[in-house]
């Protein structure tokens, strides 16, 4: 298998694609694909045949689909819908039949199904109003249940909740669970989750917060429930700052968070048996550090500057976690999204 990363070029409303040297990390460009309408998150389907992107332009919201070709990692366009809001992150169910969408301002979350070539439906399964600041959603590992952060403070006074559903896998459906929600006890603002690999543990970014919040998940019922939050800045910087994504390794050793003020990628052990944080350092990285991604393997870690249009990569080292700079990338104004696939 090969490695491929997707970048969202936004203000240049393009995704740049890029090949993976296996043995180095080094990057190649492969070319472009043209999306109008300031394109920003992104996904792609469980065996890797499609590839899915949000466009977030004030009066052309809408998704779009491309076929993967699986040999050189290029892009062919579907087709595209248009959409009630701005979708700020999306992502697919385990089966590959629905795409989940969060929609910050809309206060709202939704699913569309996926057709067997590719196309989204529309109108969507389910417009699910939750509250404002909704900022991702993603079903667990089992594809039982689906989980939507709310951000705390933004450009708008945020839920800051993370709202709990039941995800019907059949029909696409999201019933609310009870309690419909789980709220930090401080302003937190939880933007971005992941899943342990093996455990049933859920990590959280705090966007207001500054942190990490453990949680331990319910395989039964589905709630959350917090066991740990730890500071993703170092002691005693007082300057601006908020948290973006967050990446666990496939192995579930080390977890990172950028931080987009202190620019710097915040890196964490992970315990083995209870899945609780250990800070492990930071890495200088570049300026607004809002997306990054890890790939399959866990060897290399790719943070793409917002403010800089520069993509830093670096080596994760399998023995400590720490994070060793490789390479500076200039790609373009404006990367939105990181996204590595194997084909």
């Amino acid at each position: 298998m090969a490695n491929y990363m997707y970048l969202s070029i936004q203000e240049e409303d393009r995704i740049a694609i890029y090949s993976i040297t296996p043995k180095t990390g080094k990057l190649k460009h492969q070319g472009d694909v043209e999306l109008k309408g300031r394109p920003a998150p992104m996904a792609v389907d469980p065996d890797r045949k499609y590839l899915f992107a949000g466009r977030r332009k004030a009066d052309d919201y809408g998704m779009s689909s491309f076929k993967i070709d699986r040999k050189g990692g290029g892009l062919t366009p579907i087709g595209s819908i248009p959409l009630q809001g701005d979708p700020v992150h999306i992502s697919t169910d385990k089966t590959g039949k629905f795409l989940l969408s969060a929609y910050y301002y809309q206060k709202t979350a939704a699913v569309h199904g996926i057709g067997d070539d590719g196309m989204l439906a529309d109108p969507p399964v389910v417009w699910r109003e939750t509250d404002i600041g909704a900022h991702f959603i993603q079903t667990d590992p089992a594809n039982k249940y689906a989980f939507v952060p709310h951000i705390a403070n933004g450009s708008m006074k945020g839920a800051n909740a993370i709202f709990q559903f039941k995800f019907d896998a059949e029909s696409g459906d999201l019933i609310p669970l009870s309690p419909t929600r789980t709220n930090p006890r401080e302003e937190e603002g939880p933007r971005h989750l992941c899943f342990h690999p093996t455990k049933d543990i859920v990590y959280s970014s705090n966007e207001q917060g500054n942190s990490v919040t453990v949680y331990t998940h319910d395989s039964d019922k589905g709630n959350l429930h917090p066991i740990q939050t730890v500071s993703t800045l170092p002691s005693g910087y007082d300057g601006k700052n908020s948290c973006s994504q967050i990446q666990i390794t496939p192995d579930g050793k080390y977890l990172y968070a950028p931080n987009r003020g202190h620019n710097t990628i915040a890196c964490f052990k992970v315990n083995p048996d209870n899945g609780h944080l250990f800070p492990n350092g930071h890495a200088d990285t570049e300026a607004v550090p809002r997306a990054f991604s890890i790939d399959p393997q866990g060897n290399y870690l790719y943070a793409a500057g917002l403010e800089t249009g520069k993509l830093a990569a670096y080596r994760i080292s399998q023995d400590t976690g720490e994070l060793e700079p490789t390479d500076v990338y200039d790609v373009g104004k404006g990367p939105m999204w990181v996204l590595i696939t194997d084909l």
